[in-house]
């Protein structure tokens, strides 16, 4: 008897390849850089608003957690361009084999992270 039951993935246990890795990745920072812009065009707004409003927004730099939101938005932003420039590159047939493929994944993920060191000295 073949009983068509679901079945039990561990995914703790499955090697993601960089390829997929990056993909999902891109999602995500595309769904932050959207919640972002939010956040940041309420500080505009709130800025552009009156004198007040300006002090208010400039004291808010001061915090610690606003420059950690500011450094995650704007690593966010430039994972999300840099992977889509890679995705651009594949669309015109390249980099599409598997090794070619995770390593320009990796690549990207090594340009990420000098753009966000960067970033995290402008912030800070």
């Amino acid at each position: 008897m073949n009983k068509q039951r679901p079945v039990y993935l561990d995914l703790s246990q499955i090697q993601f390849p960089a390829t997929a890795i990056a993909s999902i990745l891109h999602r995500v920072s595309g769904v932050i850089t959207f919640v972002g812009i939010a956040i940041l065009m309420w500080l505009l707004a709130t800025s552009l608003s009156s004198e007040q409003g300006f002090n208010a927004v400039k004291s808010y730099f001061d915090l610690f957690i606003v420059k950690f939101v500011i450094w995650g938005l704007l690593t966010a932003l430039a994972y999300h361009a840099i992977v889509g420039v890679r995705h651009l590159i594949q669309d015109m047939g390249h980099f599409e084999e598997m090794d070619s493929g995770n390593a320009s994944a990796k690549i990207s993920f090594a340009i990420t992270i000098v753009v966000s060191v960067l970033a995290g000295v402008w912030v800070w």
